[in-house]
């Protein structure tokens, strides 16, 4: 083939230039190598894209399909060498997008950004750019500007279907799931190509559905996405969820057997049918499959790598140091601390590691050594043998029900000392002292369903009794609505951690709270606590029982199919104002 040759300037070796036919038969070369990419023929196209690189090494776009070929193999490295040679060519916005996508597969997020912004500079009206912008955002957990970018990409192209879809995830993460439905709809609305994503779109709104609670809608898209694709892991999975939430718990078995078929190693399913085995009694189990945890970053990203090996019961520790270590919440940690002295009863030596805020309160167990808060313990732990996290400590002792260890109180007692300031608070004890907690945390990804109001509280509060507030961080309607009761006493501000409410707590007669770490707080201190639950409530509360065979101390007020909590509260308004009562005619 004839070439014409340019030496350098500095009389270095040549560079070979393909003229205007070998230029040709290159682009050619190319487009067919382009043809069979669109056909999915992908082993031709990279033949095709190597003959014309031969031809010409500097060909751009040979160059970027040569980039894409390997972002579809997932060979991401290789996709950063090819599109970087192609950009060093020709700096084209998409060749800079799949540059970015590329590093965003390897996580160099960073990078990744940069080259995103870059591409939207130089062609800031192409919204597939912005939408390649918020996903770098979004790796990075600036959310807020990543939700600004997708929005301007559904500006630049109102029918962007990946622009919506990414919108409704992000908004879904950010807890504004009206505003995620409204973007899956319209994913749906705009009808993709592909019969895939509009199954990801029906398996969206019911992922969104069944996190408002409605089940029964949710169910309805999620076997829409499975009709269009049957081994659909994700719909599946989802669908477990929702039969689990109306109560169809054989069914919810079934199906979840369905997602063990497909994909064993689908992590959220064994985790989530792990609850439900839990939840409906079947602790052998449950306890086990709870350790998929692992495998889901969400769950087990705040537990510290251990190269010392995990004790699960089957190894005697007798002599040796044992690091255990909270893995859930605050809630979790105190239900499962009741294990500890349990470990240390095998002869071994404790060292505790949990929440800043539970440090003082659980420091005083039995058989602790050491109670080091995580702020401190994520610079470094004393030495240790094997460690145990503290929601593994049940499997470890192979916990049934009718084994569970509920002697209470099991918590260490408040300091006299700090009692009486409370009760000094308080003032005299001439009625019923009831606390109250009506919301958690807002971040907890179930919250929606267990939380209410304090307004909702209002129909139990006009009995004769002295209402105290153990509700920290109220949120800001309940703020307004706290700040207008002179009813009920708020001493929040003096509870900077557990052992001051548990010291609290301590002085009151009851405690009325949702799904909460105080509910576990109070139960373990054996105060009498009513909980209000919803319809398909957290595992550890069972089913079909107004008792807990965690907390014997505790009376559970489930929602019944409506899923409203106001039954819940008139009926706990019933039993209070007959505790009263009760009282009333002792005294007399």
């Amino acid at each position: 083939m004839n070439r014409r040759e340019r030496r350098t300037a500095a009389g270095g070796p040549s560079r070979t230039y393909p003229d205007n036919a070998g230029a040709a038969t290159a682009a050619a070369l190319y487009e067919a190598g382009h043809g069979h990419m669109r056909a999915e023929r992908y082993l031709d196209a990279q033949i095709c894209c190597q003959q014309a690189l031969t031809i010409d090494p500097g060909h751009a776009e040979a160059l970027h399909l040569m980039g894409l070929l390997a972002l579809h193999a997932t060979q991401y490295d290789h996709a950063v060498e090819w599109i970087s040679r192609a950009i060093a060519r020709d700096p084209r916005p998409e060749y800079l997008f799949s540059l970015g996508t590329a590093l965003r597969q390897l996580m160099r997020y960073e990078e990744a950004l940069k080259v995103f912004d870059k591409a939207v500079q130089l062609k800031p009206d192409k919204a597939e750019l912005w939408t390649g912008l918020g996903k770098a955002l979004v790796d990075l957990e600036r959310r807020a500007e990543a939700l600004l970018s997708f929005q301007h990409a559904l500006k630049l192209n109102p029918n962007s279907w990946e622009a919506a879809h990414e919108s409704g995830m992000l908004l879904n993460k950010l807890g504004h799931r009206e505003e995620a439905l409204a973007c899956f709809r319209r994913c749906v609305e705009l009808k993709p190509k592909q019969a895939s994503d509009q199954a990801l779109a029906f398996n969206n709104i019911g992922n969104v559905l069944q996190s408002l609670g409605r089940s029964e809608e949710a169910l309805q898209w999620l076997d829409r996405a499975l009709d269009l694709r049957p081994d659909f892991v994700q719909a599946l999975s989802n669908k477990a969820i929702a039969l689990g939430q109306m109560g169809r718990f054989d069914q919810a078995f079934v199906v979840y057997g369905q997602v063990k078929a497909l994909d064993p190693n689908h992590a959220v399913s064994n985790w989530n049918s792990a609850l439900l085995y839990m939840l409906t009694g079947n602790f052998e189990a449950g306890w086990a499959g709870r350790e998929a945890r692992w495998n889901i970053p969400s769950l087990s990203a705040a537990y510290p790598k251990f190269t010392e090996p995990m004790w699960l019961g089957r190894e005697n520790i007798e002599g040796k140091t044992v690091l255990i270590a909270a893995d859930e919440g605050l809630g979790d940690a105190i239900q499962f601390s009741r294990y500890v002295p349990m470990v240390a009863a095998r002869g071994a030596r404790v060292i505790l590691v949990v929440q800043d805020a539970l440090r003082s309160l659980l420091s005083g167990l039995p058989g602790v050594a050491q109670c080091i808060p995580k702020s401190v313990a994520a610079n470094g732990v004393p030495p240790f043998d094997v460690h145990c996290p503290l929601g593994s400590l049940p499997l470890a002792f192979g916990t049934r029900l009718d084994t569970i260890p509920a002697d209470l109180p099991y918590l260490p007692l408040s300091p006299p000392a700090r009692v009486k300031v409370w009760e000094a608070r308080l003032g005299p004890r001439d009625r019923l002292r009831v606390g109250l907690v009506w919301s958690g945390n807002p971040e907890h990804k179930g919250d929606h369903h267990r939380s209410t109001s304090l307004r909702a509280y209002s129909a139990f509060l006009d009995v004769d009794a002295t209402f105290v507030s153990l509700q920290k961080d109220p949120r800001p309607d309940d703020k307004i609505a706290l700040g207008e009761r002179s009813d009920i006493v708020d001493f929040t501000a003096n509870l900077t951690d557990f052992a001051e409410t548990a010291a609290l707590i301590s002085c009151l007669d009851l405690v009325i709270t949702v799904d909460t770490s105080v509910a576990h707080l109070a139960g373990a201190l054996g105060c009498p606590t009513w909980i209000l639950l919803p319809y398909t409530p957290d595992y550890r509360w069972l089913l079909n029982r107004d008792d807990s065979p965690w907390y014997p101390a505790v009376r559970l007020f489930r929602q019944h199919e409506s899923r409203d909590y106001g039954p819940v509260v008139e009926r706990v308004r019933a039993e209070l104002a007959a505790m009263i009562s009760r009282q009333e005619r002792a005294k007399a």
